[in-house]
């Protein structure tokens, strides 16, 4: 090869302030003070990437919110496990969450939060013997639950709801299908047959169980086809719920329900490709925005409460 020499001195360039740049002083954090508000931590935070987005998926929720449009929550059941539903209750109360969809197990654990105040069994130690899920109370009472509900023509989020705050159970003030059941907003389960421990039991009858879930599948695409202008937020589902949303999301389009301008927003500790595709992208193309979220619920989902809180405390 021939040896050709390069005289860099030679070198196009071109002045530093001509040039676009993704970063810059101005969108810096600014220096915190040890008394903090919450608007004040999120007006200082930087202005990139996740602090931004954050901020953006807050202002979407508060819009909606001003402009009487839903915001619903779709949730797998590690939400309830780590003890956020105090915050997802009050923006509830608050009327910024108008509906919430909830995968099989999300029932199984609020329901033993109600009945016994504590819930999450270590499966390792119950696997080997064949104990794990075999809690008598879990099975029997929530089967029967989901029974009574098929006979009344419910869906089996509104029949576990009603289970637990007519029977007073004793920690039902801190139960979301009960809670929700007493202020009549829509809770949807959408189960996977196997999946969930009441499903061993004597007590289930898949019949019932199917027909309850079918019921709040048709209820949950009627929310669905409510949200243009609203947002979608899809908090610690990987599989099921992203699978249901974007069937919901398919079936009203199908019947002509227009759902332009939808936010939606994946929150979840991993990054996971159904949620990001079925939630965040797919639904979103053309018309709307999608946002993730990526960090452990126990500290993202409240600092996103406490930033809604915020400006409607303004």
């Amino acid at each position: 090869m021939e040896d050709i020499k390069l005289d860099k001195r030679k070198l196009a360039t071109y002045s530093l302030a001509s040039r676009p740049s993704k970063v810059s002083v101005n969108r810096f954090a600014r220096k915190l003070n040890g008394k903090e508000s919450v608007a004040g931590l999120l007006d200082k935070l930087p202005g990139f990437l996740a602090a931004d987005d954050l901020k953006n998926v807050i202002n979407a929720i508060i819009s909606a919110h001003q402009h009487q449009h839903p915001t619903l929550l779709g949730m797998g059941a590690h939400a309830i496990k780590v003890g956020l539903t105090p915050l997802i209750l009050q923006l509830v109360e608050k009327k910024v969450i108008h509906g919430i969809a909830l995968n099989g197990a999300g029932i199984i654990h609020d329901f033993e939060l109600a009945f016994a105040g504590h819930t999450s069994e270590e499966v390792a130690d119950g696997i080997t013997a064949g104990n794990f899920g075999m809690a008598q109370e879990t099975g029997e009472l929530l089967n029967r639950a989901i029974l009574l509900g098929d006979r009344e023509g419910l869906g089996l989020g509104t029949a576990i709801g009603k289970m637990i705050w007519e029977e007073k159970l004793p920690h039902r003030e801190l139960s979301l299908l009960g809670q929700c059941y007493r202020m009549q907003i829509p809770v949807t389960v959408h189960v996977a047959l196997g999946t969930d421990i009441i499903h061993m039991h004597a007590a289930a009858d898949g019949a019932a169980i199917g027909r309850t879930s079918f019921r709040d599948f048709d209820k949950f695409c009627t929310m669905v086809a409510q949200l243009e202008d609203g947002v979608y937020i899809n908090l610690g589902s990987a599989v099921v719920l992203p699978e249901v949303f974007l069937k919901a999301i398919s079936l009203v389009r199908n019947l002509g329900h227009q759902i332009n301008n939808l936010t939606t927003v994946n929150m979840d500790f991993n990054r996971h490709y159904r949620s990001f595709e079925n939630v965040v992208k797919r639904p979103t193309l053309g018309s709307g925005h999608g946002y993730q979220l990526i960090g452990h619920h126990e500290i993202m989902f409240p600092l996103l409460v406490a930033g809604i809180l915020a400006q409607l405390d303004e």
